[in-house]
């Protein structure tokens, strides 16, 4: 597991604000906002990503019957606050076998949701199928929310993109199959304005996939 900041872009290494730069700095994307070292999923640390966002930290709620909370990620650092996060939960799929599904809140160049998309970034862009009826809808913060699908992610997985809140809400479900979830219309709950029924939230091991 990693244990230092990240190009949320690459994964690469990045250096901290300093003498020559007051921003974290990758080699290959420049100025990023640093992705912060993935811990085990917890309620405790949940709760301290969002505490620090910025942004949306979206998850279902309910979660589906025998999903699991698998994992939170961040990217920022304590003078910018959280500009991007991704929570994971996973479950059995619609046809049987194991699902996950990851969803990113972030702002417009941050790139995080693109990397664990698996296409090229740092937004949907020209992948996004825009030009066609939404693909999927769920309600997220209570207003109902058109998704489309992202083209170009890797045949194991399944993208869709959207607006949320004035930001990019990315929903990205694997194995392709599980994807049938988003056409159930989902109920998204930002988590900063959720109460104390988080403290019952039922966590499972980490996901993979945030350590991509």
């Amino acid at each position: 597991m990693r244990g230092e900041p990240s190009c949320p872009k690459c994964g690469g290494r990045v250096r901290a604000p300093g003498l020559f730069a007051d921003s974290w700095q990758c080699d290959v994307h420049g100025t990023v906002y640093p992705l912060q070292p993935v811990v085990p999923p917890s309620v405790e640390g949940l709760g301290v990503v969002v505490h620090r966002a910025q942004v949306p930290v979206w998850m279902p709620w309910p979660l589906p019957v025998g999903w699991l909370f698998s994992g939170v990620a961040a990217a920022g650092d304590d003078r910018s606050g959280g500009r991007a996060t991704a929570v994971a939960c996973s479950g059995p799929g619609p046809f049987g076998g194991p699902g996950e599904l990851m969803l990113i809140a972030e702002e417009l160049g941050v790139g995080l949701g693109a990397r664990y998309a698996g296409i090229d970034g740092p937004d949907p862009g020209p992948n996004m199928c825009v030009n066609k009826p939404p693909h999927a809808k769920v309600l997220a913060a209570g207003r109902p929310t058109a998704l489309w699908h992202v083209g170009g992610a890797p045949d194991d997985r399944v993208v869709f993109a959207g607006e949320a809140r004035g930001l990019w809400l990315w929903a990205i479900v694997w194995p392709e199959e599980t994807g049938l979830l988003m056409y159930d219309e989902l109920v998204l709950t930002d988590l900063r304005d959720a109460g104390a029924e988080v403290d019952l939230l039922p966590c499972g091991a980490l996901t993979p996939r945030l350590l991509a």
